[in-house]
């Protein structure tokens, strides 16, 4: 019982911040945007509370605050995010209980989930634009997934891993397995 009361809290946190981080990047001139708040709660979320935990954080999170703050818009970007995002969270988990539990392998994890959920999102994305008729080419694909989202990868690559280690060496990873 203990365990599964942790998991909520703590999916409840990492939703929480997924609604708060991007006001607090938003102020960063430049590169607020392309920091990708709202992907480090939702990984983080993954790896410690488990697959359907992430899926639900990452799926609920851009809409939750598309039908409260209008940010981001609806068509495309929250649907698209959240296709993306609940990868992230499901393909996290599941790499990561297929995997040894060392920090290595953590960015294995992470680096595969994504990978995953920038796949998502672009078939999200071209799905939409397939029924709104707008234009989706594989540059943009590209220059959206990777060329833009470069500060949030390496801001991923830093804090994920690190935060994930030190939730498993204090015994607060609230999985199951």
């Amino acid at each position: 019982m203990k365990i599964k009361i942790k998991r909520i809290v703590m999916a409840a946190v990492c939703l929480a911040l997924c609604y708060v981080l991007p006001f607090l990047t938003g102020q960063i001139q430049g590169i607020g945007k392309m920091l990708c708040p709202m992907h480090l709660p939702v990984f983080i979320c993954g790896f410690a509370c488990g697959r359907w935990w992430g899926l639900a954080v990452g799926l609920v999170a851009p809409l939750l605050r598309s039908v409260t703050l209008g940010m981001p818009p609806m068509f495309p970007d929250a649907v698209s995010m959240a296709a993306e995002l609940a990868t992230y969270g499901f393909m996290a988990a599941v790499i990561y209980d297929a995997l040894p539990k060392k920090l290595p392998y953590t960015y294995i994890s992470l680096v595969s989930a994504m990978l995953c959920g920038r796949a998502a999102w672009g078939a999200m994305r071209y799905i939409v634009s397939g029924i709104s008729k707008t234009e989706f080419t594989f540059q943009m694909f590209l220059s959206g997934a990777f060329a833009r989202a470069v500060p949030g990868i390496i801001v991923q690559l830093l804090l994920v891993p690190a935060t994930i280690e030190v939730l498993r060496r204090t015994g607060n990873i609230c999985r199951e397995s």
